[in-house]
């Protein structure tokens, strides 16, 4: 089932991650910022157990081999 992930809807998400490490399996979606054009510049995800957050590329939240929409 292929999920269509927006640049809209990115803030708050949930995911799961499919290679957990250091315990950190759930995440949320804490910040976006976009350009003038609309384009995501940054997004950074926070590990719900250790609050750690991280910069990614929105991107590869669409990879099923990397991300799961939701906690799971």
């Amino acid at each position: 089932m292929q999920h269509t992930l927006t640049p809209k809807k990115l803030l708050h998400s949930k995911w799961t991650s499919v290679s957990p490490t250091h315990k950190e399996k759930h995440f949320m979606v804490t910040s976006v910022e976009f350009d003038e054009d609309g384009k995501v510049i940054e997004c950074v995800i926070e590990a719900l157990m250790t609050k750690r957050e991280i910069a990614i590329n929105w991107r590869t939240l669409k990879d099923p081999k990397i991300w799961k929409m939701g906690w799971k």
